[in-house]
């Protein structure tokens, strides 16, 4: 008799299009769809100015596009256009995003037991739309009941909304970019941005001390070639406020 493997939860069916009909009819699909779109409309402005930033830079619409399709981060995206607006090296660009975005392998770690049981193509999918917003999402539905592929099309639903909207918002922008006349000067619409996102996380003592180390490192190390300036300023700062984190929780024992 021979051995038969036993299936995998959620695996694809022979048929890509037809399998990926079938989650998009499906109702938790939908469900998360709509579920998702309070959220997706409410970051219009942020891929607005992410689009914005990407025509400032000189980016190409197919080029603006790939940066928020693949990225998929507004973060990244706004950060990754300042220096290209510096002519910052691709490997300082790649390093800086990629630090940006390690707060996902926090997700990812609590994702990974929930989604065990799914496929492998179910796996990559959500890790690739994994985000601040997705993963609450996720979790909530995730941790309700057991249905493991119900939860993983509802993902799918959020994820295509955001993902969706977000596509749309950049593009919007990065076209507003281009037939705004430059007098206008939109170019400070991304360090605006940028400065918004920072600016809520100086709440205590080591972050606002990490805020200013790197940013005397920055201006006293501005001679490095190849806009090193930026990453040694940015360990700095992280150097600086987890010793001052350390100190005070020394402190707060005593």
């Amino acid at each position: 008799m021979p051995v038969t493997e036993a299936p995998t939860f959620g695996a694809a069916p022979a048929r890509p299009a037809h399998a990926m009909r079938h989650i998009v009819a499906s109702r938790d699909f939908r469900e998360g769809f709509v579920e998702m779109l309070p959220v997706a409309i409410s970051l219009l402005p942020f891929g607005a100015v992410c689009g914005v930033g990407a025509a400032a830079a000189g980016a190409g619409w197919l080029g603006s596009l790939g940066l928020s399709a693949l990225v998929f981060s507004g973060s990244a995206q706004i950060v990754a256009t300042q220096l290209l607006v510096v002519d910052a090296p691709l490997a300082v660009i790649v390093l800086t995003a990629a630090v940006l975005g390690l707060r996902l392998l926090m997700y990812s770690a609590a994702m990974a037991p929930l989604v065990r049981p799914l496929s492998r193509r179910w796996q990559r999918a959500i890790a690739f739309a994994l985000s601040d917003q997705l993963f609450a999402a996720a979790v909530t539905r995730f941790a309700r009941d057991d249905d493991r592929l119900g939860a993983a099309r509802h993902f799918a639903g959020c994820g295509a909304c955001l993902w969706i909207t977000w596509q749309a918002a950049c593009m919007a922008g990065f076209l507003a970019g281009n037939v705004i006349p430059a007098a206008w000067s939109l170019d400070f619409a991304v360090p605006l941005c940028f400065l918004a996102l920072v600016a809520p996380l100086f709440r205590d003592a080591p972050a606002v001390l990490a805020a200013v180390a790197a940013g005397i490192a920055v201006l006293a190390l501005a001679h490095l070639p190849m806009k090193l300036d930026l990453i040694a300023a940015g360990l700095i700062g992280i150097a600086m406020g987890t010793a001052a984190d350390l100190a005070r929780d020394r402190w707060t024992r005593r």
